[in-house]
């Protein structure tokens, strides 16, 4: 990266941990992604280059990715850091168990939906049907919402901020395992 001058890259805050932001210049934009992002790595990268740009991405791979982002200005140590608001095309809704809108401040599980959701998981109908289901909320034929099974809740000023799973998936440096 330093040798070829990279300014923009996307990496998982367990690698933003171990590589050295101060030799790396030409870094412009850090997106971290993948799993949370702990406010001491993001201060860390932020500090050793006051000019660069910093977004905490948040978006599984049933949706192509990137569902929201939150571009960091400030670190506050005691809280973490919002995985932000949905970018274009993605419509994001935090439901309770009954499918019904939470609240700011409430948990609840994170759904959303919109062009990049996929159409489901090849061979697996099955899991298809339970994590990919029709959007109460779209006036589109076929339209479908993806339940993450990540805990999230509003904050007042509209950005989310993931809290947990709601099942028994974890992330190990960036990889989804699910324990079962």
């Amino acid at each position: 990266m330093r040798d070829q001058k990279i300014t923009t890259s996307t990496l998982p805050p367990s690698m933003l941990r171990v590589i050295m932001p101060e030799n790396l210049n030409a870094l412009t934009t850090v997106v971290s992604a993948g799993e949370p992002l702990n406010p001491d790595v993001a201060k860390n990268w932020l500090e050793n280059a006051p000019k660069r740009r910093m977004i905490n991405a948040y978006g599984p791979t049933e949706g192509t990715i990137c569902a929201s982002a939150y571009s960091i200005d400030e670190i506050k140590e005691d809280q973490a850091i919002p995985i932000g608001r949905p970018i274009d095309n993605v419509r994001i809704y935090v439901l309770d168990a009954h499918m019904n809108p939470v609240p700011a401040g409430v948990p609840g599980e994170l759904y959303f939906g919109g062009e990049g959701v996929a159409r489901g998981y090849l061979n697996r109908p099955g899991l298809t049907a339970e994590k990919f289901v029709p959007d109460p909320f779209s006036h589109i034929d076929g339209a479908r919402l993806y339940g993450t099974g990540d805990l999230v809740k509003y904050q007042k000023n509209g950005d989310l901020v993931f809290l947990d799973r709601i099942d028994t998936q974890v992330k190990v440096r960036g990889f989804r395992i699910e324990l079962g």
